[in-house]
């Protein structure tokens, strides 16, 4: 998938669940397959809140494995 597809599939994902891309900072910091894994656990209509607490759930549980979050790569 070239990056034009994915950054479209990632666009696609953040309407269908409600949020404005524009006024998501954390999603900076977080790799892009981790924001669409978050992305894709949430139902249409979910909301900015709703991304932002599964993010955190998510990177909470890659701590308690032990691993980190991975930074950098995929920008979004």
């Amino acid at each position: 998938m070239s990056q034009a597809e994915r950054f479209a599939h990632l666009l696609q994902e953040f309407e269908r669940v409600g949020v404005d891309p524009n006024t998501i900072s954390a999603g900076l910091a977080v790799r892009e397959e981790d924001v669409l894994r978050a992305l894709a656990a949430l139902p249409d209509g979910a909301g900015p809140s709703a991304f932002l607490s599964q993010l955190r759930v998510m990177v909470t549980q890659l701590a308690d494995q032990g691993e980190r979050p991975r930074h950098g790569g995929s920008s979004l």
